[in-house]
């Protein structure tokens, strides 16, 4: 059976899609929470670094494999790299100088799952039914409610400030990334995949990263600060990347790119859960429609 066929497999691909969110539900709260001590640039770089070590040993014999194939398909590989690693962390984690996490994660979470519809329907022609762009839209009223507290007056007095802007940036790099992760070689294994785009992104941030190293203050090491970054490279970058595109290979990307609205529900839980904040009926109907525009998104699926 191939990905992206059967009731199994779509199965599957929901349920890596869940589990991506669910671990990346902390970067948005991570990139707030450290821009003090390490530079933007120079986060995403240790990020890469750490997410490429770890790869490493697992990839390397289908590295070996497949390296031929890899060459063949270099230009590829660049551009998956720039939009999925270089640009788009870049983008959050400069957003994180600027914005508050809760911003990070709801107008990132809105946004990339729009750009990832259109995109998919323009480049790669999929089928976007009526239910999908329902499901869609009750997802984002969903996110609206958590971003107003239920208050159409907070709604509207809504505004950008200079952060949001570069969430919106970033979303819509992850929405490039979502498309080309579509177009990945059949032939190329998943975690080598992973391996060829960690070290090209971590390449590609390189020269930002000497750049940024002589002109912004010096990165304050602690022992936090090194459970961040090993939580980025291991949790949000090999853990998350891996179950996103097989999720995608089995889904779609503009199927999959729905399951982001789940990220800022995950991590208003979160703050429940371990901070001890207030369990709140705005959050309650907030999830609640996240959950239904999810299932309406998915029934077309079935019918098909």
């Amino acid at each position: 059976m191939q990905p992206g066929t059967g009731q199994k497999s779509i199965n599957i691909g929901i349920a890596l899609a869940i589990l991506a969110t669910l671990i990346w539900s902390g970067n948005f709260v991570v990139a707030r929470a450290v821009h003090k001590q390490i530079p933007p640039i120079s986060l995403g770089f240790y990020r890469w670094l750490t997410a490429s070590i770890l790869i490493f040993p697992l990839a390397l014999k289908k590295f070996h494999q497949e390296k031929k194939l890899i060459r063949q398909n270099l230009i590829y590989f660049f551009w998956t790299a720039l939009w999925g690693m270089a640009l788009f962390n870049s983008f959050i984690y400069i957003a994180g100088h600027y914005s508050s996490a809760i911003n990070l994660a709801l107008i990132g979470t809105t946004a990339s799952p729009i750009f990832s519809f259109l995109l998919a329907a323009i480049f790669l022609k999929e089928n976007i039914s009526w239910l999908r762009i329902l499901g869609l839209c009750i997802c984002i009223a969903g996110i609206l409610v958590l971003i107003s507290s239920g208050s159409l007056e907070k709604l509207f007095s809504f505004h950008f400030s200079r952060g949001d802007w570069y969430v919106l940036a970033g979303a819509f790099c992850f929405a490039v990334y979502n498309i080309l992760v579509k177009k990945k070689p059949v032939s190329i294994d998943p975690l080598n995949f992973l391996l060829v785009t960690f070290v090209l992104g971590t390449l590609l941030l390189f020269p930002a990263w000497i750049w940024e190293r002589h002109h912004s203050a010096s990165v304050v090491w602690t022992a936090n600060l090194l459970w961040v970054i090993l939580y980025l490279g291991a949790g949000t970058s090999v853990i998350s990347y891996y179950c996103w595109n097989m999720s995608i290979s089995r889904l779609g990307a503009a199927r999959t790119a729905l399951f982001g609205n789940l990220i800022p529900i995950f991590s208003s839980i979160e703050a429940v859960w371990i901070l001890g904040e207030e369990l709140t009926l705005v959050l309650i109907v907030s999830l609640t429609l996240v959950i239904t525009g999810l299932i309406i998104a998915n029934i077309q699926k079935k019918r098909n």
